[in-house]
């Protein structure tokens, strides 16, 4: 048998169940001969690059067990933007890298840029008539990824802002006279993970939620705020980290991709009602736990991801090549998916926003919004804890000679 190496790729911002997706892969891959190794590239795309690939079969059976509560990307990740030219010489030490170590199987977990790489590497092998088959996973936690119904990592990080959201709402409604809080949830260009405090009771709920789909209207922000404070004694807002209005911005890092650094807006737009309204405030930013916390995972994100790594495994052994393990939703109730790969040309740089069909107002969304969130954050996953401490894998990170 002409058996050939694997080998994993994690890109992008990590999410509580990008490992679990790498877990699938691992577990479906050891099943199969024609996977000779089972490698990983350290820091996205740069470990091909630099030839940096470590060996998972060097790794403990109980350390893998524990990259379904291990967030963040165990395998380093990376921004690094390809270039468009095929001759280039960075596609020459990828295809060396792979040469080198007889890899036939590549697979990118990753986002819309993420992608891109993808894409890319599927048509660098495909033009150099190279047996080399490359698979996408999806993952992002701001669900912006085309096609698929949804992408792994958001319902876990939706249910961390639900549940974040409505403990700082019940702290802050404990005062006759309270403040003018500004709770910010990533979000560049998609407002989805913003959009599931929706999800949260009436007596727990944010007064008003900006998406960046909407355009931002500081007057009327202002009146609203204004008027909530007069009412009750406090105003809670939610806004996604994307949306736009006039501040500094001059300072912002840009990445290889184009994307402007976010964060600071709620910050910015709290000082904003401070010196315009009079009224204390707080801004809250939800920062990097949003996608990075293993104790509220989803089980039902969980199991997606186990099952989008597994299929996309599965799919290269029988050829295919070029496509992203897509999920459909077959039905709300009962909750049902099912897993179709999809030309990843349709997928690269393409974002989801939210539809105006699962908008209200700045105060609401949709019963459609609702329903098509809410089984997303549903069940819980047994986390192994170690001294009161979530234990999470450790890798020995065996470099591939």
């Amino acid at each position: 048998m002409n058996s050939k190496a694997m080998v994993y790729i994690q890109s992008g911002g990590p999410t509580s169940v990008i490992n679990t997706s790498l877990y699938g892969a691992i577990k479906e891959a050891q099943k199969h001969p024609e996977i000779s190794h089972i490698y990983g590239s350290l820091n996205g795309i740069e470990g091909l690059l630099n030839d940096r690939i470590i060996d998972f079969g060097k790794e403990d059976p109980e350390q893998i067990e524990l990259l379904k509560q291990t967030p963040g990307s165990i395998l380093g990740t990376s921004r690094h933007k390809l270039p468009k030219d095929f001759h280039d010489e960075e596609y020459s030490k990828i295809l060396e890298t792979c040469q080198k170590h007889n890899i036939g199987y590549v697979f990118v977990n990753g986002g819309n840029d993420s992608m891109d790489t993808c894409y890319k590497l599927s048509l660098l092998c495909k033009e150099k008539g190279l047996d080399i088959k490359v698979m996408g996973v999806p993952k992002t936690v701001d669900n912006d990824l085309a096609i698929t119904d949804h992408s792994l990592g958001f319902g876990s990080a939706a249910k961390y802002v639900v549940n974040t959201v409505k403990e700082i709402i019940l702290d802050a409604v404990c005062y006759a006279k309270g403040k003018v809080y500004i709770i910010e949830v990533m979000g560049r260009n998609a407002g989805w993970l913003t959009a599931a405090v929706d999800l949260l009771p009436e007596e727990a709920r944010p007064d008003l939620i900006y998406l960046p789909e909407n355009k931002f209207d500081m007057e009327g922000f202002l009146k609203k705020v204004d008027a909530l404070y007069k009412k009750k004694g406090n105003a809670i807002v939610c806004i996604s980290e994307g949306i736009t209005f006039e501040r500094d911005t001059s300072n912002a890092r840009i990445d290889s991709f184009g994307h402007m650094q976010l964060g600071g807006a709620g910050a910015d737009l709290a000082k904003i009602v401070e010196n315009k309204l009079g009224y204390p405030i707080r801004a809250i930013e939800l920062s990097l736990p949003q996608r990075a916390y293993s104790f509220l995972t989803s089980k039902v994100d969980s199991d997606e991801a186990v099952m989008c790594g597994t299929i996309a495994v599965q799919k290269a052994l029988e050829g295919m090549t070029g496509h992203m393990i897509a999920i459909k939703r077959v039905s709300n109730k009962p909750y049902k998916v099912s897993y179709e790969p999809v030309d990843i040309s349709l997928i690269a740089n393409v974002e989801q926003k939210v539809p105006t069909s699962m908008m209200v107002d700045d105060s609401k969304m949709a019963p459609s919004f609702r329903e098509y969130c809410l089984p997303l954050i549903q069940g819980e996953i047994p986390v192994q804890m170690e001294n009161g401490i979530i234990k999470s894998c450790v890798l020995k990170r065996v470099l591939v000679k």
